[in-house]
């Protein structure tokens, strides 16, 4: 079987037809769909699970399990999964009516370990906008990190890239469970262990912005979690012994996942006591981060924001933001 899309699933009855709808209209003749009930409590999700795989017994499989997190779901699909190749999609979001039929013909070109695509924003209206050009050279040709370690400077999601199976098992790599960033902490493994990478122009995925969404929750101290993940995202490089080799991307990787963090903090509580804490593991860990070279990538806004956590002036930093949201 060549393709296994893994779709946790947690209390989002009012998305989760929606998302099937996208996948279910695939063309492909050689894939699966696993739908990981993550101990949801909304009464509906488990039955609509089953229900999905009753009229689609032959490409539909759901595993319910007690809640274990994003993470843990993402790792019962893959050590079930019958696929080559695993896709992960988050129940709130859809893919692209040709996303398998193209990932298809690029594995038949270049039969690379990893392919990353595109991705697009969707407002729960239905309104589209692009995500931010990415970082590293999409040429299409097969690459590596070890010539394009830019490769870590895109977003390190877990759903805008198709894996070979085997990076998992034959390396060990896991997603974290009941943690945030569980993206974060995984990828690198995987960019690092992957012989060969495709870029894909494509905007194949679309992710939903919506209130209900982890990354918007009102438990504002758990965005503390970005700076264990960022230690584990380190860790594969520190156990190859490449550390040093790597260092300017992962500083960058680093600054830049700690702005997001901090400024979903502010924006909510710019007297949090702990926003220090953000920018107090950039200097312990990379105390030379304002002399790396690719820092100007970050753009204006991301350096503004940068340069008045730096001031600790929190209080400015959210007025300026809300005041650019408004103009939008």
């Amino acid at each position: 079987m060549k393709f296994s899309l893994i779709v946790p699933v947690y209390n989002v009855a009012a998305y989760l037809p929606r998302c099937m709808d996208s996948l279910l209209c695939q063309q492909c003749d050689s894939w699966e769909i696993i739908l990981v009930d993550d101990g949801a409590t909304d009464g509906k999700c488990p039955a609509i699970c089953d229900e999905y795989a009753a009229r689609y017994p032959d490409l539909v499989r759901v595993i319910h399990q007690a809640n274990g997190g994003l993470g843990a779901a993402r790792n019962t699909g893959i050590e079930t999964a019958r696929g080559d190749y695993l896709l992960f999609v988050d129940s709130d979001d859809t893919v692209a009516a040709d996303t398998l039929a193209r990932l298809g013909q690029e594995i038949e070109r270049s039969h690379a370990d990893m392919y990353v695509f595109s991705f697009r924003y969707v407002s729960e209206e239905g309104e589209e906008r692009p995500a931010e050009p990415r970082c590293s050279k999409v040429t299409g040709e097969v690459q590596t990190l070890a010539d394009t370690p830019e490769l870590l400077l895109d977003p390190p999601m877990a759903w805008n890239r198709l894996c070979r199976r085997s990076l998992f098992l034959d390396n060990g790599i896991r997603f974290p469970g009941r943690v945030w960033y569980e993206d974060l902490c995984t990828t690198p493994s995987l960019l690092l262990k992957a012989e060969s990478i495709v870029q894909i122009e494509d905007p194949f995925y679309g992710y939903l912005l919506r209130v209900g969404s982890i990354m918007r929750s009102s438990n504002l101290k758990r965005n503390l979690e970005i700076l264990n993940a960022l230690d584990m995202a380190r860790a594969p490089f520190d156990r190859a012994g490449v550390t040093a080799r790597y260092e300017p991307w992962l500083c960058y990787l680093a600054v830049d996942s700690v702005l997001a963090a901090a400024r979903r903090v502010l924006m909510a509580d710019p007297k949090a006591d702990y926003l220090p804490d953000f920018l107090d593991y950039i200097k312990q860990h990379y105390p030379d981060y304002r002399q790396n070279e690719r820092l100007p990538r970050l753009g204006r806004k991301k350096l503004i924001l940068l340069r008045l956590l730096e001031g600790k002036r929190y209080r400015l930093a959210r007025a300026m933001f809300r005041l650019a949201n408004k103009l939008k």
